[in-house]
């Protein structure tokens, strides 16, 4: 695997979600409410997003089942909670006969974690995994980061990790699951059983494959 520079691929579709407990943009066409839970699940086509008790989801595709030779998409033009705020977050995954591949991408983005400000122009992550568990190809990139108004320069290793109060910021992070999946997240910060959030996350594999711009979790 190797971090470099890439393009953002042309996104086909654009699906506008909206969540109304945190301020998103209105209008989705199907939406369930359950009243025990509290939960909102609003579907539009192949587009999920959930924000349930603390975990909000951004531009999620959901998963894409190996060997499927299909495609699904997400984009927002923008979004604004008290959590994360940001512009064109957007995923996408498309199955091959022998792979798949996936990306996300956001602009503009500001996540506020555990009154931790993390701050980047843009972030992206790609992912291209062979069904049969082969090497495949994880890149990631962010401009522009910046901690508590910080910038923190990004070295182009794999996991480059940057400690914050109680916790961590990982960047490019690559994984490889025991099949052979791989996982990059642009960026994850964490803080210890307060806080966890993923940013431009994207796998691909023979354990299918999925992307998002953000997930974030707080406890």
């Amino acid at each position: 695997m190797r971090y470099r520079v890439f393009y953002r691929w042309i996104f086909v579709a654009l699906c506008v979600l909206s969540v109304g407990l945190l301020e998103w943009p209105a209008g989705t066409r199907a939406q369930t409410l359950d009243g025990i839970t509290g939960t909102v699940t609003g579907t539009v086509n192949t587009v999920t997003g959930i924000v349930g008790g603390t975990t909000t989801v951004l531009g999620d595709t959901g998963t894409l089942a190996p060997g499927s030779l299909d495609s699904l998409y997400s984009e927002l033009d923008s979004i604004s909670t008290s959590l994360v705020s940001a512009e064109v977050p957007s995923a996408r995954v498309i199955g091959y006969a022998d792979q798949i591949a996936s990306d996300s991408y956001l602009s503009s983005l500001n996540l506020t974690i555990a009154g931790i400000a993390i701050a980047a122009a843009s972030a992206e992550a790609a992912a291209r995994g062979p069904l049969d568990g082969s090497p495949g190809d994880a890149t990631s990139y962010i401009s522009s980061l910046s901690i508590n108004g910080v910038e923190v320069l990004i070295d182009g290793t794999v996991n480059q990790t940057v400690a914050i109060p109680g916790g961590q910021v990982v960047i490019n992070e690559q994984q490889v699951l025991s099949d052979g999946t791989l996982v990059v997240n642009a960026l994850h910060a964490t803080v210890s059983g307060v806080a966890d959030a993923v940013v431009a996350s994207a796998t691909a594999g023979p354990s299918g494959g999925s992307a998002s711009a953000v997930q974030a979790t707080t406890y």
